[in-house]
């Protein structure tokens, strides 16, 4: 379902017409629980669960021996428990802790219900573990024969002195036809249709002289090393979130910004940052303004109440800036959204926005460009 379509009241609707269910584990991210709109005021709004509730954040989870086996106590003395993987895309990696002691403690659970408005952010394989943590029932299969049978990928071996070196790229897919077959019976989709605009602009601002040249010096210094790009697999994300760092807070787009809030009110705006340091620089500079981080904040949140939303650092990962837009964009909204890019005059920006064109993660994008290409585009 799409965000904003209103996942939470479809559960309630789900799961209250099941009588004989007598504990509801609601699991999400830690600012959908304890955040700004915390989701037990949502489910509350509408009427709420028959069944008691407990609601536990997937990162306590991970982190906390004592909540795992808290809550896997109270399912396991349960008679008919049922689990709510809510923004079920925390749970896409099979080998983080996170998802594993999810799939252990869905075990216990007689029904399950994961939500999410991108269940498909990475590639394909994002789409395993979370019909796993559902029922191992629905493909049947290990992780190693869905992507057998489902991806097409190249493996390319190269040998620097006496170590050799692996990769593993993912080409493309097949038989999607027989994916759909097995997962459809699972799956409920749902579109959103409100009777408001979304309304995109860039506002347009000039990177500082001198952190200009330091995003250069990076540039060269980085893409100069070819030893040093292959042995480090991530080594032009490194580059990159090194060379926007530099410029985050530049003073021209706090320049830009307070020219942008002489036409709009500040105290209606959510401002989008990537950095902790362009975070705490908002905050101080625009106190009026709801200022959030992408990977702690895109998710989950009803703020119908603030129309305007600024992409203060741009962000390669396309699903964080689609759940960004929809903070707003949601059922309830009234007034039209209005979405503002700042965009700065040096190329990992131009970079950054193609990427989000295409809808692929950073990683995925960075594959299919040649160090010469990325030479001149930066």
């Amino acid at each position: 379902m799409e965000p904003g379509t209103g996942k939470s009241r479809v559960s309630i609707e789900l799961f209250n017409d099941i009588p004989e269910i007598d504990l509801i584990l609601w699991v999400g991210p830690y600012q959908s629980i304890f955040g700004l709109t915390p989701i037990k005021l949502e489910v509350e709004k509408w009427g709420g669960f028959k069944a008691p509730v407990l609601y536990r954040a997937v990162e306590s989870i991970q982190s906390s021996d004592r909540v795992y086996l808290e809550v896997r106590r109270l399912l396991e003395s349960a008679s008919c428990p049922a689990i709510i993987m809510d923004e079920s895309l925390k749970i896409k990696n099979p080998e983080a802790k996170r998802t594993k002691r999810l799939i252990d403690l869905g075990n216990f659970a007689r029904f399950k219900l994961i939500l999410n408005g991108t269940p498909i952010t990475r590639d394909l394989l994002d789409i395993w573990s979370q019909m796993e943590f559902l029922s191992p029932k629905i493909l049947n299969m290990r992780i190693a024969e869905f992507k057998d049978t489902f991806c097409k990928y190249t493996r390319i071996t190269k040998v620097l002195g006496k170590s050799s070196y692996t990769r593993e790229f993912i080409t493309g897919y097949e038989n999607i036809d027989y994916l759909y077959s097995l997962i459809r019976h699972y799956v409920y989709e749902c579109d959103l249709e409100l009777n408001v605009k979304q309304i995109y602009s860039t506002l347009n601002y000039s990177v500082d002289p001198d952190l200009k040249e330091e995003y250069y010096y990076l540039k060269n210094k980085y893409l100069n090393d070819e030893t040093l790009q292959w042995k480090n697999n991530n080594i032009f994300l490194e580059l990159t979130q090194k060379m926007q760092h530099v410029y985050s807070c530049s003073d021209s787009k706090f320049e830009v910004l307070k020219k942008h809030f002489e036409q709009y009110q500040e105290e209606k705006h959510i401002i989008y940052c990537k950095y902790i340091s362009s975070q705490d620089a908002c905050r101080k500079a625009f106190p009026k303004a709801t200022i959030l981080s992408y990977q702690k904040e895109s998710f989950s949140l009803n703020l119908q109440h603030l129309p305007y939303t600024i992409f203060f650092d741009k962000n390669w990962d396309y699903a964080l800036r689609y759940q960004g837009s929809r903070r707003n964009y949601r059922v309830g909204q009234e007034c039209n959204c209005q979405y503002f890019d700042l965009t700065g005059d040096v190329g990992l920006e131009k970079l950054i926005d193609t990427n989000i064109e295409k809808k692929i993660g950073q990683s995925e994008y960075l594959k299919g460009i040649t160090k010469k290409e990325l030479e001149v585009i930066l």
